[in-house]
């Protein structure tokens, strides 16, 4: 399995701010010293070794992450944020074109559904695209949010064949099976788990983690138990979870110890805040590692979500 990461920030879109940048190249140039430009190799290694809040971005895309396997011809992608715009762009260039498409909701909160009107090959007549969720109200949803007078161009004007399939067990894909459960988040929200032979991967946007999720209930072992790799919620610090109690978001120690509890051999953590700069971002992986050093964590590989990041399980 490829997982390709289009968008990871929560609640809305965060782009990068010209101060931000700014202050990116006043830090950069800060560090810089004559020795570190005579060659093109002392840039390459000076630029190696800027902190990576400098050198890059975590993103301002909300929710879309893709799913591939080489035994799956088609694609499978996480939630329609902002970053489903990006990735229709270059699934666009792509030959020979993709005619099929299945995009798994997690809710219908709008960060999560903001990028579908802007997907480019939903207006392919060629194109199929395949809607899934456990939720009955999806197609109302989905139609909902292009209409005037929220959108101009109403989901009918997409030229491509439309599927909607509310989920009522595991969807089975060649070589791919992709379960879902239901998460603590207001209004409801569904993980998503595939996996292909003896690989799984998790999919946990919009969850505020709780007792009964560390709970070893047969139904949790069988979802969360020694799976090779979580994208877990993990958009506030403990004190930002505690003062936003019931906010449908988790801590990031909160996340690690999940991970450790169900034995998860890879944390990404994921729905960012919007308020959020790279650096702080950055502080809290460190603190993320950090913690679970102190907590005589092992064994868990812990990672930032960004634009552009690809891993395979």
């Amino acid at each position: 399995m490829r997982i390709h990461f289009w968008g990871v920030r929560g609640s809305l879109p965060a782009p990068q701010l010209p101060s931000q940048l700014k202050s990116k190249i006043s830090a950069v140039l800060e560090r810089l010293t004559p020795e570190d430009i005579k060659t093109p190799e002392n840039r390459e290694r000076f630029l190696s070794n800027l902190p990576p809040w400098l050198f890059g971005t975590v993103g301002g895309n909300t929710p879309c992450v893709t799913v591939s396997s080489e035994s799956l011809g088609d694609i499978i992608i996480f939630d329609a944020g902002s970053g489903l715009r990006e990735y229709g762009i270059v699934i666009s260039r792509e030959t020979p074109k993709r005619d099929r498409f299945h995009i798994f909701f997690s809710h219908f909160h709008w960060d999560h559904l903001q990028g579908l009107p802007f997907f480019n090959p939903a207006y392919d007549p060629s194109v199929t695209v395949n809607f899934y969720s456990p939720m009955k109200n999806m197609e109302t949803a989905l139609h909902g949010q292009m209409t005037s007078p929220y959108f101009p161009v109403h989901m009918e004007s997409m030229g491509s064949k439309k599927r909607f399939h509310q989920l009522t067990e595991p969807v089975q894909f060649e070589g791919l099976t992709v379960y879902y459960k239901k998460m603590n988040h207001p209004g409801d929200s569904y993980s998503y788990k595939v996996t292909e032979k003896e690989r799984s991967f998790i999919f946990a946007t919009d969850t505020e983690l709780s007792t009964s999720d560390f709970q070893k209930t047969e139904e949790n072992s069988r979802y969360f138990e020694n799976a090779d790799c979580i994208v877990l919620d993990s958009q506030y610090t403990l004190g930002e979870a505690i003062e936003k109690y019931n906010w449908g978001h988790s801590a990031f120690s909160l996340a690690a110890d999940f991970a450790a509890n169900w034995g998860i051999k890879r944390l990404i953590l994921f729905h960012h805040d919007p308020t959020y700069d790279d650096r702080k971002l950055f502080n809290i992986l460190q603190s993320a590692r950090w913690y679970t050093e102190r907590m005589g964590i092992r064994g868990i590989e812990i990672s930032l979500a960004m634009e552009g990041m690809e891993i395979e399980i």
